[in-house]
């Protein structure tokens, strides 16, 4: 894992290149590296961090150069042995044991055509030297991030937007970026809150040369989650494929270590490591007892000790009790967008403190919930349809006592009626708009009441944006429609985005074994029948881990990945939301308006609605606002 930076055929010196590669200092703490070239098309300069996981030795080090092709990589390619020794059968000779070469050696013989045999997570820089193209390529899936600034034919690119501001300073706002943040909690990869950049998309690479720019899509997302060429695997068969794919994820010259919140999916994970190894080191977080009661929380960390203490696994508790108003600025300095996801806190922590510890890089049993169907709004978009056959007087009655229900007392919430208000406010909508608003925090109406007039048409867009992604998915089949949108949009917009750059943070690798091609597309093989059955989520991946866990783990409530928000906002950020939220630059600035803000504090306050979600987004919109401002006024 890695950061990468570079320019084409802009005047990037060797000043401004350093400074881009002390931005990302943090991906690759054990080796940098630059390479430079004046070329008839224009100067190519790219530079490298290094976090060393597979062949540690300095041979390895980037950008590497060999044959005309220099190649800077951020990513593992886990079948990268069977590459090399395909590769070895046709005559090509390596120099390393490393991965990285192999990417070149498999760019030179097969071209973009390579990018299909690929098994891993990746954002590369490809140059050809003789050709003077560059070629900027990312993963299928989206596990790493690539922002790019095009400008003048040429291109500035990095793996985080902060490394991009010596060679662009701090551009203006991109409005529709900041309308997405406060609809979804995050800004999807159709977006950048940068104007004049771009994130590369997923499954996409970007070829610059001497005749041009062209941007290719090599994934097919139709082909490869819709139109899928496998039958449905049985339970045997899906066992083994994510058998496979936790020993590929464990390909490492370092010491692998895992997530293990006590849930299904980290459960299965660290039972499939500990098969590969007797030295595995486990992250779980704990928080404080009065947050637990006041989010009446589950206790997850009896199941997690349990699995570790089964399976022989080390467990380490990590307390999430922050100094959060100190840590929120940092947190949002980090993510680089305002995403407002608090689950980011406890990735940033668990992995500052495996990193402590010595292990660079941790399996994370993220994406299992978006293949499999195992979110609850999987199920409540179901159940709407069954609500919506009842008789208009019997659901007017139903809202009507949901609505008067109070989400909290002074001293602990109320889980049932946080999920019963939040069912309510798309259960009489038609199918796509009740799945967008079954994790959006705002409906078009409520969300035109908060922002000024002149932003409403970008509504309208991110609206029609998501039910086009929606329509692209399977049209007999409503669970694996959810599946696909929440694979092409939530997950790398927001679960992936913040693993990715909270993990980097603390210079720590996370692996995402089942955001893996060959599970995706056994995933998207089943029916959605196999995977939501009666009441039960996620039913076909529980059949499958029976086999490696306790019925007691398989079937459990959902595990929560997220962190003690609702007190946060209740209690330790008390002072800051008045200060920044009800009187902060958004409100004054008049981009928010001043009654709805402090209608959301108000009725947050008195447990009327769950607003905590929403006024957390707009905390960290909002200092995210002051930190984009502030680098503005330091560049002029």
């Amino acid at each position: 894992m890695c950061g990468i930076v570079g320019a084409y055929n802009m005047p990037v010196g060797d000043e401004v290149l350093s400074a881009m590669s002390r931005a990302v200092a943090h991906r690759g703490p054990d080796a940098e590296g630059f390479y430079s070239r004046e070329g008839q098309a224009g100067r190519i300069a790219l530079g490298h961090r290094r976090l060393s996981i597979i062949d540690l030795s300095s041979a390895a080090d980037q950008p590497f150069v060999k044959d005309g092709l220099v190649l800077a990589f951020n990513g593992e390619i886990y079948n990268y042995r069977e590459l090399r020794h395909e590769l070895e059968g046709s005559g090509v000779t390596f120099r390393t044991s490393s991965d990285t070469e192999v990417l070149l050696e498999a760019w030179r013989r097969w071209g973009a055509g390579c990018l299909s045999r690929l098994r891993g997570m990746f954002v590369f820089a490809l140059y050809d030297e003789r050709a003077e193209t560059l070629a900027l390529v990312r993963d299928p899936f989206g596990i790493k991030p690539l922002f790019y600034a095009p400008r003048n034919g040429g291109v500035a690119f990095a793996s985080e937007l902060q490394a991009l501001r010596p060679v662009v300073g701090t551009p203006a706002i991109e409005p529709s970026a900041v309308v997405a943040s406060l609809l979804y909690s995050w800004v999807p990869d159709s977006r950048c809150v940068w104007q004049g950049v771009r994130k590369l998309q997923a499954g996409t690479w970007l070829q610059v040369g001497p005749q041009g720019s062209r941007l290719v899509q090599w994934w097919d997302p139709h082909e490869e989650l819709v139109a899928v060429d496998q039958p449905a695997p049985t339970v045997e068969e899906l066992r083994a494929v994510l058998a496979d794919s936790v020993t590929a994820h464990m390909v490492a010259d370092v010491p692998v270590g895992v997530f293990l919140s006590g849930g299904l999916d980290s459960s299965l994970l660290s039972v499939l490591a500990a098969r590969h190894t007797s030295d595995i080191h486990a992250y779980t977080v704990s928080f404080r007892e009065q947050d637990k009661r006041f989010e009446a929380m589950p206790d997850d960390l009896v199941h997690a000790r349990r699995v570790a203490a089964d399976h022989g696994l080390t467990l380490h508790e990590v307390p999430v009790a922050p100094d959060v108003t100190s840590l929120l600025p940092e947190m949002v300095r980090i993510l680089g967008e305002p995403i407002g996801d608090a689950a980011a806190v406890n990735a940033y922590l668990i992995c500052a403190a495996a990193r402590e510890a010595g292990v660079k890089v941790l399996l994370s049993g993220m994406g299992a919930d978006e293949l499999f169907a195992g979110y609850r709004k999987h199920y409540a978009c179901l159940l709407t349809g069954r609500y919506r056959r009842l008789p208009r007087t019997v659901r007017q009655g139903v809202r009507s006592c949901v609505d008067r229900l109070p989400v909290a007392s002074d001293r602990r919430g109320y889980r049932s009626v946080r999920w019963a208000k939040r069912f309510m406010s798309f259960a009489d909508l038609p199918e796509e708009a009740a799945f967008r608003r079954s994790y959006t925090h705002y409906d078009v109406e409520g969300l035109q009441g908060l922002l000024a007039p002149e932003l409403w048409p970008v509504i309208d867009d991110l609206v029609d944006e998501h039910a086009e992604v929606y329509r692209q998915g399977p049209s007999d089949d409503q669970v694996n429609r959810m599946c696909f949108t929440d694979t092409r949009m939530f997950l790398p917009g927001l679960n992936l985005a913040y693993t990715d750059r909270a993990s980097m943070a603390a210079s720590t690798e996370v692996r995402v074994p089942f955001v893996d091609s060959r599970v995706v597309r056994a995933a998207f093989a089943l029916p959605g029948d196999r995977k939501i059955v009666g009441r039960r989520r996620k039913v076909a991946l529980k059949e499958a881990a029976e086999l490696w866990l306790p019925r007691e783990i398989v079937h459990r409530p959902k595990a929560l990945f997220s962190a003690p928000l609702r007190a946060w906002i209740r209690r330790d950020l008390q002072e800051m939301v008045e200060d920044l939220v009800a009187r902060g630059s958004l409100v004054t600035s008049g981009m928010v308006d001043k009654s709805r803000v402090r209608s959301l504090i108000d009725e947050d306050r008195v447990g009327a609605a769950d607003r905590s979600k929403e006024i957390w987004q707009l905390l960290t919109l909002e200092v995210w606002y002051r930190q984009h401002t502030a680098a503005q006024t330091e560049d002029s």
